[in-house]
């Protein structure tokens, strides 16, 4: 590499001076949010679930097969959608991007279950819990997990000790008033509990609209207690197309996407969207946005050839069988497991999702 540099030396000359009339988009290392906090299910779980008595944990090959360091607890062969928002795609020798084009944070936000140093905590938490919910009973057939309540608990545990690190409220309230905070939750409380009538009497009290406004009745609660812990930039990521999975098409017995279940999340996703309008006006000192996951179910069914397999060898509830095999063309996959995306896939939703992610940072 630096051959490469001292042989292009009108290279060098063309970034510094674009470093220097563009600083404020192309400061190197300077991340847009200094922090990022995520909440939700095993879409962005960090490794919380390694440590529980669960069915719902994937903390071992081939999951993390392209991940540093191999299983750490994503539910994909490598990087989540939250690792690919957190991370920097700039670099002056092959792209020329400005930093702004994902957040530039230097690591991978630690789940809140790991064994953290207060300092540590700076950079932002993951406290996505897989087969959690917004409703405390969803998923909870398979064992343990971390409802969003109880992750807003965790989270509540992390804002004191920011207190250690900065020494006093004032600047605990600046430090947050910064940071990103992610949202990704809601669809296990339609696949483990809606739609499975064998553990949830859900469905037979309550239609797919009345079902949905008592979802974001309690979701409205609990993003109002996150505001109250300091949370200033809140994005609402709604449900994709639950019913595309290969999971849902299995079950269905056909090959193309199940409408009822597409259709059963419509009510949530629109109500979700109001909801941020409501916070926006309800919280004016905040910002609230709300990310279109159904439009980015389509981007991926148009732009990866495998959209019906999942790459890897499956189990009856639709994890990867513990060292089981698993495909080649991994970049041609949208469905890594019967429910989860690819790393492959994810380099896909998260630009698009960080195109309305700027509009608050």
């Amino acid at each position: 590499m630096a051959r490469q540099w001292n042989s292009h030396p009108l290279l060098v000359t063309f970034c510094l001076l674009a470093l220097w009339f563009g600083k404020k988009q192309w400061v190197i290392g300077e991340p847009v949010a200094p922090c990022f906090f995520i909440f939700g299910d095993s879409l962005v779980d960090g490794g919380n679930n390694n440590f529980l008595n669960t069915a719902a944990k994937v903390d071992y090959l081939p999951y993390g097969v392209d991940f540093p360091g191999g299983p750490t607890g994503r539910f994909s062969n490598g990087k989540t959608v939250a690792d690919v928002i957190s991370e920097s795609e700039f670099g002056l020798v092959k792209t020329f991007k400005p930093t702004a084009e994902r957040l530039g944070l230097p690591n991978y936000i630690p789940a809140f279950a790991s064994a953290i140093p207060a300092t540590g905590l700076l950079q932002g938490v993951n406290y996505a819990s897989g087969s959690a919910g917004i409703l405390v009973e969803t998923g909870k057939f398979q064992g343990n997990n971390i409802d969003l309540s109880k992750q807003l608990s965790n989270h509540q545990v992390t804002v004191s000790r920011f207190g250690e690190v900065l020494g006093n409220e004032e600047a605990v309230s600046n430090r947050l008033k910064q940071c990103l905070y992610y949202v990704n939750i809601g669809s296990n409380d339609y696949i483990n509990n809606y739609f499975l009538p064998q553990f949830s009497n859900a469905s037979k009290e309550y239609s797919p609209g009345i079902f949905a406004f008592r979802l974001v009745g309690r979701y409205y609660e609990q993003i109002k207690t996150l505001y109250n812990l300091g949370a200033r930039k809140i994005a609402l990521a709604g449900i994709s197309k639950i019913g595309c999975t290969p999971f849902a098409k299995t079950i269905a017995g056909r090959k193309g996407c199940v409408d009822s279940q597409n259709e059963a999340v419509v009510p949530f996703n629109k109500l979700l969207r109001d909801l941020a309008g409501r916070l926006n006006q309800d919280f004016p000192d905040a910002k609230f946005v709300y990310l279109d996951t159904m439009a980015a179910t389509d981007l991926l069914l148009r732009s990866l050839p495998n959209t019906q397999e999942p790459c890897c060898q499956v189990q009856t509830v639709g994890l990867c069988i513990p060292n089981g095999t698993f495909c080649d063309q991994r970049d041609t996959y949208v469905y890594w497991d019967a429910f989860h995306p690819t790393q492959a896939a994810n380099y896909i939703v998260g630009p698009f999702l960080y195109q309305t992610l700027k509009q608050i940072l």
